[in-house]
């Protein structure tokens, strides 16, 4: 692990850690204001679970989450964890609750990049120029079950 990796792994310890004691009065808000969640999914591989903070859009009855990485070159790996399972814990504030997850792909996705995630916050075109790739998207919608 690079010392990149390993300062992102700590700084991402203490973000969860000062959201849940504060119920996100701290760590609550991300570049330019954007609400930020707590994600918990497993490892794709390892199964173990993951906490980390997130930038989100409500929209709809869901909460819309960009695997921006702000800008690097590789998509983060919590959005590729999202990918592979159908369901994840979610706080927001002081309210968990269990998401189904959907990655939303082609035409969907594109739609949804310009018409909620640009239309809201246009520097997200920047991560996407800057990383070289195609930023993923995934929606987490509260379970009924």
């Amino acid at each position: 692990m690079g010392v990149m990796n390993k300062i992102m792994k700590a700084a991402n310890k203490v973000g969860v850690a000062l959201y849940q004691r504060t119920n996100g009065r701290v760590g609550g808000k991300a570049k330019g204001g954007i609400p930020v969640l707590l994600l918990t999914v497993n490892g794709r591989k390892t199964g173990t679970p993951h906490t980390t903070p997130v930038g989100y859009f409500e929209h709809d009855d869901s909460y819309l989450v960009v695997g921006s990485a702000g800008g690097m070159k590789q998509h983060p790996q919590w959005i590729r964890n999202l990918e592979a399972t159908d369901t994840a814990q979610v706080r927001i504030g002081a309210r968990t609750f269990t998401a189904d997850v959907r990655a939303v792909t082609g035409d969907e996705r594109d739609a949804l990049f310009r018409d909620v995630v640009l239309a809201r916050h246009p520097y997200f075109a920047n991560y996407e120029e800057k990383s070289g790739r195609t930023l993923k998207l995934a929606l987490l919608t509260p379970s009924r079950k």
